[in-house]
Formats: C-alpha cells, structure tokens, sequence
C-alpha cells in the first residue's frame, strides 16, 4: 500500500558530480521505519514477494523538492520488490541531513550537495555517504494568477525584493507603473536546500534573506499561500508549478540577456540562469551493502529517467546515471562540490572534474 503526500520541488548545474564525500565508514543499526503522517511507504511486504524474495526496510527523508521523485521510484520498486518497505519522509535538505547523520534514514534527498558541517557531523558518527545527481530543477518565480504586470522579473530587482533588510512590501516599489497593492511573499523555510539556492543565486550568499515573509518547507503550504493572494510573490521547485500551472503564473527571470521562464528545455540547456540546479540522493555507505537497499538504488538509477517528466523534472544525461551507478557499485566517497550551493556549473563542467580534468 502506498501513503501518498502532495509533491514538494539554483544555474544550470549538470550531470555528473557525483563524487562523495568522505567521512569514516561505520556500520549500522537499522533506521526505524515507521510511516508517520505526511510520508509515502512502498512496498508494505503483503504477499509473496518477488525480485527474489528480497524483504526488509528502507528510510528516506530530506528535500520537500527530491520528495516527488523518490516517491514516484517508490512507488515503481515496490511493483518488483513487494516484500521490502520503502518509508519517504520530508523534513527539508537541512533537516534531513540532521536526521541522517543520526541514522534515522539510510538515503537523504537534497536539492542542494551536502555542506562542510553536514559532512563533519556525518564524520563525527562514524559514517561515510555516497552522493548521486538524479535530475535537474529550475527555481520557478510565481505570482497569482490576477497579476497582469510582473510578466518577468530582473536577478537585481529579485535582489532588491528578497535581500536581507528589504523594505519593499507594495509592487508599486518594485518598478514604475507597477500597481499599488501589497506584496506579500512566500518563500522556502531555513531547513531547505531550495532556500540555501535561491538566496545564493538571487543575494548572492546562502542564507541572506529578509526573514518577514511566509516560510514553509512544504511546497504545496507556498503554492496555497500564492493562490489565495492577488498581491503574492514566491519562488519553488519546477514540479510544483508544473502540478499547479492552472491556478499561479510563471514570472521569467532576466538575467542581463533578456526574460526566461523555466520549461523542460531551458532548465536543460542551461538557458534558465540563475536558477538552474541538480537534485540529489546521498546513501549511507553502510546502508549500501543491504540487499534491499542495493537493489534500491539500482533501480533508481536505472528508472528514475522514464519518471521524471511525470514529476514536473528533468533528466540529466545518460553518462551521469551510469557514473552514480558505478560510484555507488565501488562505494565511492566524497564529494566534487565545495560545501553547498554551487552556481552557473554545467554538467560538462561536473564530468570533467568527475574525471579529473
């Protein structure tokens, strides 16, 4: 039986950065895996299970964004490996790398790669991680459906809105010949990697942001709040809006080279800037010699592609699942990212590092 949620979703980063980071490995006790309200469980093991019989339990947790995707390969594994129970929480990338360096999960879903002081509290339990690149996201700016004048935004009058000590509160102060009407604004709590992203894409330093607006690290708590407010302003991952495209608008960014909105293509092509950004899974190196989560994983790799359109993301290329599955089949650690949020870094740049180049 599967326990559904409603789904959660900064520069075109790409494919394959999909070194780890390193930690000392350790061993393990297993994750409780209870499904609490607000998580989707695959693979409950009613009946004869198949895929060999496999059996046991799976806790993934972390980004509200990575959420749909896991959910949807889930959903899929379960079908050939019924006797294992996959558990998907979302507490936010923070959060969830909180609750993975306490091996309350065995898989953590990011939409940003792992900081400094995530790895050092990972190191600090005696573990190591695998870190995988699975899609592509674009930062998706959005207003209510009522708003006929922000058609597209600038990154400087974004920056003007969001920066840390902004004053503006009515359109009319965002640019001449907007209307007199509150702004009211809706954006990614603290504990989320999307809000790490944005604020360093758009304020240019992670974390540095008015803090007088509507936070949630629940997507779909943002999508309402723009909904039911002619004067709203906010900003979360493609698949939300996607999910939503009849009831909020898209606002195109400019970016010095005229307005883009995000679609399938541009997140793709890297045109969407600055709010481009890969999404991750990073998987306990102690958890990865399971059999159930060894198969897991595999299949992840090897489905999530055919899945992600279904889930508002994009795929990366072909090359960057076959280096994570080799990554995670060699237990390979460490990570090609620098403590957080990376942005303007393609997929070719990624490979080549991948490969050092």
């Amino acid at each position: 039986m599967v326990i559904k949620q409603f789904p959660r979703i900064f520069v075109a980063f790409s494919v394959a950065a999909l070194s780890l980071a390193i930690l000392p490995g350790c061993s393990g006790e297993k994750p409780t895996t209870g499904a609490p309200e607000g998580t989707t469980t695959a693979g409950a093991g009613g009946g004869a299970p198949s895929g060999g019989g496999l059996t046991g339990s799976i806790v993934v947790d972390g980004s509200s964004t990575v959420y749909p995707i896991t959910e949807a390969v889930a959903e899929e594994f379960q079908k050939s490996y019924p006797g294992v129970k996959v558990t998907v929480n979302q507490s936010g990338t923070g959060g969830g790398f909180k609750k993975f360096a306490n091996k309350e999960s065995d898989i953590s879903n990011a939409s940003r790669p792992i900081k400094t002081s995530e790895e050092e509290a990972l190191k600090k339990n005696g573990f190591d991680y695998i870190e995988i690149p699975v899609a592509y996201d674009g930062l998706s700016v959005v207003v209510n459906k009522e708003n006929t004048w922000a058609e597209s935004l600038t990154v400087a009058e974004l920056k003007a809105i969001w920066d840390k000590g902004s004053k503006i509160n009515n359109w009319k102060q965002v640019r001449p010949g907007f209307p007199d009407l509150p702004l009211k604004l809706y954006g990614a709590g603290t504990d989320s990697g999307t809000f790490d992203y944005f604020t360093d894409a758009i304020n240019g330093e992670e974390r540095r942001s008015r803090s007088d607006y509507q936070a949630s690290e629940d997507d779909n708590v943002l999508v309402q709040g723009v909904m039911g407010d002619k004067g709203a302003l906010g900003y979360f991952g493609f698949a939300y809006y996607e999910e939503n495209r009849d009831k909020i608008k898209l606002v195109a960014i400019d970016n010095g080279k005229g307005p883009v909105a995000p679609s399938q293509e541009t997140i793709n092509n890297g045109t969407y800037q600055p709010l481009s950004r890969p999404l991750f899974i990073y998987v306990r190196k102690d958890a990865a010699d399971r059999p159930e989560v060894q198969a897991f994983v595999k299949f992840y790799l090897t489905e999530v592609k055919k899945l992600l359109p279904s889930v508002g993301y994009v795929p990366l290329p072909d090359q960057a699942y076959e280096l994570g599955l080799q990554r995670f089949e060699k237990r390979m650690t460490g990570s090609v990212f620098s403590g957080g949020s990376q942005v303007g870094v393609k997929i070719e740049d990624l490979l080549k590092k991948e490969a050092g180049q």
